[in-house]
This record gives structure tokens, sequence and C-alpha cells, in this order.
């Protein structure tokens, strides 16, 4: 059976596009959210974020033709910005700690 093909990768996908979506709609309002609204949102980034580095992971390790063309596409794309996708991880937990700063001193 190929990558793609188990139903639990394509649950699991399709669940992360649709969770990021959400969450992407959801943080252009959140410079109107209370605290306790930015502390919820930043969560929910933080744990899709984990959600989708445990995905990246299952690519990498995969022997599957189409997981590794997927891996080598996702390279190439995070390339022409000049980032690899460690970067990109790492840029968006950089993003995510600094929110969490600017809550607390705002405490």
């Amino acid at each position: 059976m190929g990558f793609f093909d188990s139903e639990i990768v394509q649950h699991e996908a399709k669940q992360l596009f649709e969770d990021y979506q959400s969450l992407t709609q959801l943080g252009s309002s959140y410079g109107k959210f209370d605290r306790e609204g930015k502390k919820l949102f930043i969560a929910q980034m933080e744990e899709m974020m984990a959600r989708y580095r445990i995905f990246m992971k299952r690519f990498e390790l995969s022997e599957d033709f189409m997981a590794q063309m997927t891996m080598e596409q996702l390279k190439t794309q995070l390339g022409q910005f000049g980032v690899t996708p460690q970067q990109m991880f790492e840029q968006m937990n950089y993003t995510l700690e600094r929110m969490k700063a600017e809550l607390e001193q705002q405490a």
C-alpha cells in the first residue's frame, strides 16, 4: 500500500489542512482577542505545528516514492524562499514564543 493510500494519512492530511486554514483565518483577528483568547489561539497553533511536524516526519521516514516526491517538492518550494523545513518550524516557534512574551508583558 502506498503512503497516500492509507485512510489514516488521508484523514490526517485533510484535518491538518482544514485546521491550518481555520487558524489562519482566525489569526487575522488576533489583535481583537482578549488575553485568554490570545492564549488559546497560541496553544492551538502550537498543537497544530506539533501535528504538522509529526506528519512531515512520516514523509521523511517513508520509503514510498510519492511521499519522497512530496518531501522534495516541499523542500524545493521552501528553498525558493531560502528556507528549509527545519527553518520553517523554527521560525514558527520563534513567532509563537514572541507572541507569548508579548502577552506576559501585558499581564
